[in-house]
Protein backbone atom coordinates (compact mmCIF):
# COMPACT_ATOMS: atom_id res chain seq x y z
CA UNK A 1 0.00 0.00 0.00
CA UNK A 2 0.87 3.15 -0.69
CA UNK A 3 0.47 6.13 1.44
CA UNK A 4 0.57 9.75 1.02
CA UNK A 5 0.87 12.31 4.31
CA UNK A 6 0.43 16.34 4.15
CA UNK A 7 0.94 17.88 7.71
CA UNK A 8 3.92 17.18 9.41
CA UNK A 9 3.27 19.24 12.65
CA UNK A 10 3.18 18.94 16.45
CA UNK A 11 0.98 15.87 15.72
CA UNK A 12 1.77 14.83 12.29
CA UNK A 13 5.44 14.38 12.15
CA UNK A 14 5.79 11.49 15.17
CA UNK A 15 2.69 9.43 13.61
CA UNK A 16 4.45 9.36 10.22
CA UNK A 17 7.05 7.93 12.27
CA UNK A 18 4.58 5.49 13.73
CA UNK A 19 4.27 4.24 10.49
CA UNK A 20 7.25 3.80 9.14
CA UNK A 21 8.26 2.01 12.49
CA UNK A 22 5.11 -0.29 12.02
CA UNK A 23 6.55 -1.26 8.16
CA UNK A 24 4.96 1.53 5.85
CA UNK A 25 7.58 2.36 4.59
CA UNK A 26 5.93 3.61 1.02
CA UNK A 27 5.35 6.59 2.49
CA UNK A 28 5.31 9.93 0.86
CA UNK A 29 5.51 13.37 2.81
CA UNK A 30 4.61 16.73 1.91
CA UNK A 31 4.49 19.54 4.49
CA UNK A 32 5.53 23.42 3.82
CA UNK A 33 8.22 23.11 6.75
CA UNK A 34 11.17 21.69 5.18
CA UNK A 35 12.80 20.83 8.14
CA UNK A 36 10.02 18.15 9.20
CA UNK A 37 10.21 16.86 5.73
CA UNK A 38 13.79 16.31 5.81
CA UNK A 39 13.39 14.92 9.75
CA UNK A 40 10.74 12.08 8.38
CA UNK A 41 12.42 11.38 4.93
CA UNK A 42 15.59 10.84 7.29
CA UNK A 43 13.65 7.63 9.21
CA UNK A 44 12.68 6.26 6.08
CA UNK A 45 10.00 8.53 3.90
CA UNK A 46 10.35 9.86 0.72
CA UNK A 47 9.57 13.57 -0.24
CA UNK A 48 6.58 14.57 -2.48
CA UNK A 49 4.66 17.38 -3.25
CA UNK A 50 0.48 17.08 -3.40
CA UNK A 51 0.24 16.24 -6.74
CA UNK A 52 2.57 13.58 -6.27
CA UNK A 53 0.97 12.19 -3.47
CA UNK A 54 -2.27 12.22 -5.12
CA UNK A 55 -1.20 10.39 -8.24
CA UNK A 56 0.92 8.13 -6.40
CA UNK A 57 -1.25 7.20 -3.49
CA UNK A 58 -3.86 4.51 -2.52
CA UNK A 59 -4.49 6.32 0.54
CA UNK A 60 -3.74 9.86 1.08
CA UNK A 61 -3.61 11.19 4.74
CA UNK A 62 -4.02 14.39 6.23
CA UNK A 63 -3.04 16.53 9.79
CA UNK A 64 -4.10 19.77 9.46
CA UNK A 65 -4.78 22.91 11.80
CA UNK A 66 -8.46 23.53 10.27
CA UNK A 67 -11.45 23.07 7.85
CA UNK A 68 -9.83 25.49 5.43
CA UNK A 69 -6.34 23.80 5.43
CA UNK A 70 -8.10 20.54 4.48
CA UNK A 71 -10.53 22.03 1.94
CA UNK A 72 -7.65 23.93 0.50
CA UNK A 73 -5.40 20.93 0.33
CA UNK A 74 -7.86 19.19 -1.37
CA UNK A 75 -10.38 20.94 -3.54
CA UNK A 76 -8.45 23.64 -3.77
CA UNK A 77 -6.99 24.72 -7.31
CA UNK A 78 -4.78 21.53 -8.41
CA UNK A 79 -5.77 20.03 -5.22
CA UNK A 80 -4.68 16.57 -4.26
CA UNK A 81 -8.53 15.06 -5.32
CA UNK A 82 -8.12 16.33 -8.35
CA UNK A 83 -4.73 14.05 -9.36
CA UNK A 84 -6.26 11.31 -6.61
CA UNK A 85 -7.58 7.74 -8.66
CA UNK A 86 -10.90 6.74 -8.84
CA UNK A 87 -10.48 4.06 -6.28
CA UNK A 88 -7.93 5.38 -3.62
CA UNK A 89 -9.25 6.98 -0.39
CA UNK A 90 -8.91 10.13 1.88
CA UNK A 91 -8.44 10.08 5.40
CA UNK A 92 -8.48 13.33 7.38
CA UNK A 93 -6.88 13.20 10.89
CA UNK A 94 -7.65 16.80 11.53
CA UNK A 95 -9.95 17.94 13.61
CA UNK A 96 -12.52 19.95 11.99
CA UNK A 97 -16.06 21.01 11.40
CA UNK A 98 -18.05 18.04 11.00
CA UNK A 99 -19.99 19.90 8.41
CA UNK A 100 -16.35 20.76 6.08
CA UNK A 101 -16.29 16.48 6.58
CA UNK A 102 -19.58 15.87 5.01
CA UNK A 103 -19.06 18.42 2.23
CA UNK A 104 -15.45 17.34 1.10
CA UNK A 105 -16.78 14.21 1.14
CA UNK A 106 -19.51 14.51 -1.34
CA UNK A 107 -17.12 16.46 -3.93
CA UNK A 108 -14.81 13.03 -3.38
CA UNK A 109 -17.85 11.00 -4.14
CA UNK A 110 -18.28 12.16 -7.33
CA UNK A 111 -14.99 11.20 -8.49
CA UNK A 112 -15.49 7.40 -6.71
CA UNK A 113 -13.28 8.43 -3.64
CA UNK A 114 -13.84 6.99 -0.52
CA UNK A 115 -12.89 9.20 2.95
CA UNK A 116 -13.01 8.82 6.77
CA UNK A 117 -12.68 11.33 9.06
CA UNK A 118 -10.21 10.38 11.82
CA UNK A 119 -9.73 13.19 14.32
CA UNK A 120 -7.62 11.97 17.15
CA UNK A 121 -7.28 12.65 20.93
CA UNK A 122 -4.23 12.32 22.56
CA UNK A 123 -1.61 15.07 21.72
CA UNK A 124 1.62 15.30 21.08
CA UNK A 125 2.56 12.33 23.89
CA UNK A 126 0.39 9.90 22.58
CA UNK A 127 1.26 10.82 19.02
CA UNK A 128 4.61 10.31 20.17
CA UNK A 129 4.24 6.74 21.57
CA UNK A 130 1.50 5.38 19.63
CA UNK A 131 -1.09 5.40 21.70
CA UNK A 132 -3.61 8.21 20.21
CA UNK A 133 -7.41 7.74 20.46
CA UNK A 134 -8.90 7.51 16.82
CA UNK A 135 -12.60 8.64 16.34
CA UNK A 136 -13.64 7.32 12.71
CA UNK A 137 -16.33 8.43 10.76
CA UNK A 138 -17.21 6.32 7.39
CA UNK A 139 -18.60 3.39 5.62
CA UNK A 140 -17.86 0.00 7.34
CA UNK A 141 -16.03 -1.75 5.09
CA UNK A 142 -13.67 1.35 4.66
CA UNK A 143 -13.01 2.25 8.25
CA UNK A 144 -12.41 -2.28 8.57
CA UNK A 145 -9.43 -1.59 5.43
CA UNK A 146 -7.56 0.76 7.11
CA UNK A 147 -8.11 0.00 10.73
CA UNK A 148 -5.09 -1.69 11.26
CA UNK A 149 -3.04 1.61 9.40
CA UNK A 150 -4.82 3.49 12.13
CA UNK A 151 -3.64 1.11 15.12
CA UNK A 152 -0.25 2.00 14.05
CA UNK A 153 -0.62 5.61 15.30
CA UNK A 154 -3.17 4.81 18.27
CA UNK A 155 -4.33 2.42 20.76
CA UNK A 156 -8.01 3.08 19.95
CA UNK A 157 -9.78 3.17 16.91
CA UNK A 158 -13.52 3.21 17.16
CA UNK A 159 -15.59 4.00 14.26
CA UNK A 160 -18.54 6.47 15.25
CA UNK A 161 -20.68 6.59 12.45
CA UNK A 162 -20.94 7.75 8.65
CA UNK A 163 -18.65 10.36 7.77
CA UNK A 164 -19.05 14.25 10.27
CA UNK A 165 -19.52 11.76 13.12
CA UNK A 166 -15.53 11.17 13.73
CA UNK A 167 -15.44 14.81 14.34
CA UNK A 168 -18.23 15.36 16.55
CA UNK A 169 -17.21 12.63 18.47
CA UNK A 170 -13.90 15.08 18.70
CA UNK A 171 -15.68 18.10 19.53
CA UNK A 172 -17.47 16.11 22.00
CA UNK A 173 -14.11 15.15 23.51
CA UNK A 174 -12.73 18.61 23.10
CA UNK A 175 -15.92 20.13 25.33
CA UNK A 176 -15.11 17.41 28.08
CA UNK A 177 -11.16 18.07 27.98
CA UNK A 178 -11.49 22.16 28.52
CA UNK A 179 -14.53 22.18 31.51
CA UNK A 180 -12.48 19.71 33.48
CA UNK A 181 -9.37 22.07 32.64
CA UNK A 182 -11.39 24.69 33.91
CA UNK A 183 -12.84 23.10 36.89
CA UNK A 184 -9.45 21.94 37.98
CA UNK A 185 -8.18 25.45 38.19
CA UNK A 186 -10.76 26.43 39.99
CA UNK A 187 -10.89 24.14 42.39
CA UNK A 188 -6.67 24.06 43.09
CA UNK A 189 -7.36 28.29 43.03
CA UNK A 190 -9.52 27.56 46.44
CA UNK A 191 -7.60 25.17 48.05
CA UNK A 192 -4.86 27.59 47.37
CA UNK A 193 -6.53 30.76 48.46
CA UNK A 194 -7.94 28.63 51.56
CA UNK A 195 -4.75 27.70 52.84
CA UNK A 196 -4.38 24.51 51.90
CA UNK A 197 -1.47 22.50 49.63
CA UNK A 198 -2.89 21.87 45.90
CA UNK A 199 -0.56 19.15 45.41
CA UNK A 200 -2.00 17.33 48.35
CA UNK A 201 -5.50 17.91 47.71
CA UNK A 202 -4.24 16.59 43.92
CA UNK A 203 -3.24 13.41 45.96
CA UNK A 204 -6.12 13.14 48.22
CA UNK A 205 -8.49 13.51 45.37
CA UNK A 206 -7.29 11.82 42.52
CA UNK A 207 -8.50 8.28 42.96
CA UNK A 208 -11.72 9.02 43.51
CA UNK A 209 -14.86 9.83 41.54
CA UNK A 210 -13.32 13.21 40.50
CA UNK A 211 -10.06 11.82 39.17
CA UNK A 212 -9.16 11.77 35.39
CA UNK A 213 -6.93 11.42 32.67
CA UNK A 214 -7.00 15.57 32.38
CA UNK A 215 -6.64 15.58 36.27
CA UNK A 216 -3.60 13.63 36.33
CA UNK A 217 -1.84 15.40 32.69
CA UNK A 218 -2.83 19.32 33.76
CA UNK A 219 -2.54 19.09 37.76
CA UNK A 220 1.00 18.53 37.83
CA UNK A 221 1.53 21.04 35.04
CA UNK A 222 -0.52 23.92 37.16
CA UNK A 223 0.94 22.86 40.28
CA UNK A 224 4.64 23.68 38.59
CA UNK A 225 3.93 26.65 36.47
CA UNK A 226 4.67 24.14 33.00
CA UNK A 227 2.71 25.58 30.11
CA UNK A 228 4.71 23.66 27.62
CA UNK A 229 2.76 23.09 24.88
CA UNK A 230 0.83 19.49 24.97
CA UNK A 231 -1.92 20.97 22.98
CA UNK A 232 -2.00 24.75 22.66
CA UNK A 233 -5.18 26.90 23.50
CA UNK A 234 -4.86 28.56 20.00
CA UNK A 235 -5.96 24.72 18.98
CA UNK A 236 -8.60 23.76 21.50
CA UNK A 237 -10.01 27.58 20.50
CA UNK A 238 -10.46 26.47 16.89
CA UNK A 239 -12.30 23.29 17.90
CA UNK A 240 -14.37 25.22 20.49
CA UNK A 241 -15.40 27.29 17.53
CA UNK A 242 -16.06 24.18 15.70
CA UNK A 243 -18.33 23.17 18.54
CA UNK A 244 -20.16 26.12 19.02
CA UNK A 245 -21.06 26.59 15.33
CA UNK A 246 -21.76 22.99 14.66
CA UNK A 247 -23.89 23.63 17.91
CA UNK A 248 -25.63 26.81 16.41
CA UNK A 249 -26.59 24.57 13.16
CA UNK A 250 -28.03 21.99 15.11
CA UNK A 251 -29.39 23.65 18.04
CA UNK A 252 -27.68 22.20 20.71
CA UNK A 253 -27.26 24.73 23.80
CA UNK A 254 -23.45 24.62 24.87
CA UNK A 255 -23.13 27.22 27.88
CA UNK A 256 -19.95 26.02 29.31
CA UNK A 257 -18.57 25.78 26.19
CA UNK A 258 -19.08 28.75 26.01
CA UNK A 259 -17.41 30.07 29.28
CA UNK A 260 -14.78 28.19 28.68
CA UNK A 261 -13.89 29.41 25.08
CA UNK A 262 -14.12 33.35 26.80
CA UNK A 263 -11.18 32.25 29.55
CA UNK A 264 -9.01 30.67 26.53
CA UNK A 265 -9.82 33.90 24.14
CA UNK A 266 -8.28 35.98 27.01
CA UNK A 267 -5.59 33.72 27.31
CA UNK A 268 -4.97 34.42 23.69
CA UNK A 269 -5.47 37.82 23.66
CA UNK A 270 -2.80 38.09 26.58
CA UNK A 271 -0.31 36.43 24.74
CA UNK A 272 -0.89 32.77 25.60
CA UNK A 273 -2.24 31.22 22.37
CA UNK A 274 1.10 28.68 21.95
CA UNK A 275 0.84 27.66 25.74
CA UNK A 276 -0.72 24.30 27.03
CA UNK A 277 -4.32 24.24 27.62
CA UNK A 278 -3.64 24.07 30.79
CA UNK A 279 -2.40 27.48 31.24
CA UNK A 280 -6.54 28.38 32.15
CA UNK A 281 -4.78 28.35 35.74
CA UNK A 282 -3.27 31.35 35.13
CA UNK A 283 -6.13 33.35 33.64
CA UNK A 284 -7.55 32.39 37.49
CA UNK A 285 -3.72 33.00 39.13
CA UNK A 286 -4.49 36.78 37.08
CA UNK A 287 -7.65 37.23 39.13
CA UNK A 288 -6.31 36.56 42.38
CA UNK A 289 -2.83 37.67 42.23
CA UNK A 290 -1.73 33.95 43.97
CA UNK A 291 0.49 31.17 42.26
CA UNK A 292 -1.34 27.55 42.22
CA UNK A 293 1.38 25.78 44.11
CA UNK A 294 4.03 28.60 44.36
Amino acid sequence: MKIGLIGLGIMGKPMAKNMLKAGYTDLLVSDLNQAAVDEVVAAGAKAATNAEIGENCDVVLTMLPNSPQVKAVMLGEDGVAAHMRPGTTFIDMSSINPVASQEIAAVLAEKNIEMLDAPVSGGEPKAIDGTLSFMVGGKQDVFDAYKPLLETMGASVVRCGAVGAGNTTKLANQIIVACNIQALAEALTLAQKAGVDPQLVFEAIRGGLAGSTVMNAKAPMMIAGNDKPGFKIDLHIKDLNNALDCAHTVGAPLPMTAGVQEILQWLHNNGKGQADHSAIAQYYEKLTGIAIGR
